[in-house]
């Protein structure tokens, strides 16, 4: 069965809408996906890329919140914030690896983001990352000794290293067949490889 290598951090808005489609796209053409963890901001360090975050550039982020309001119309969705404090996506992040272990990963990751960007919760906060694990019948108590330790730390490390050596600069990108897609908005494109790939 083929597979959508699947490259995002939690705290992506467009990965976050990326998510609403891809696995109906991944459905519509018989396709795995793999989910692969990154931090967003080491990949761009790791490519060259050094330009401030959006938020940094005021007119840059008066375009982005538009933006995020055309893509959640289209979607039927909205994209919220939180109001809590700086986001830290690095414990959802490892947090994957648990969810891959118990064949859950989409689960997980439609969880996660339902709870941040969907409902507005702060990325990393302990309650949060707690009522997720609930939701999906764990013991919360052991995802979050996952969480913390030093398996998810190397495996986070290992992965970030992996997608940076196969030239992984940003967040959300889908590979398939070695073909790299990078963006919310080159969904098409993917669809449309895979309709001419897997016909």
């Amino acid at each position: 069965m083929p597979t959508i290598d699947f490259y995002f951090d939690f705290v992506s808005p467009y990965a976050f809408f990326a998510h609403h489609r891809l696995p109906q796209i991944a459905a519509k053409h018989g396709c795995d996906i793999a989910y692969r963890p990154i931090d967003l901001a080491a990949a761009k360090l790791a490519a060259g890329n050094t330009a401030p975050p959006t938020a940094a550039i005021p007119s840059k982020l008066k375009y982005a919140i538009a933006d995020f309001q055309r893509w959640g119309k289209r979607y039927g969705t909205s994209l919220q914030f939180s109001s809590e404090g700086a986001p830290n996506s690095e414990p959802a992040n490892k947090g994957t690896y648990y969810a891959i272990d118990r064949g859950q990963a989409g689960e997980y990751v439609s969880a996660m983001w339902r709870a941040t960007f969907g409902q507005g919760g702060l990325h990393g906060k302990e309650e949060l990352l707690r009522a997720v694990a609930a939701e999906l019948g764990w013991d919360a108590d052991d995802f979050m000794a996952f969480v913390g330790s030093d398996e998810a730390a190397r495996r986070y490390a290992e992965g970030n290293a992996a997608a940076q050596a196969a030239g992984v600069f940003g967040a959300p990108i889908m590979v398939a067949d070695e073909q790299l897609y990078w963006g919310n908005d080159r969904l098409d494109f993917l669809d449309e490889h895979l309709a001419e790939t897997c016909a």
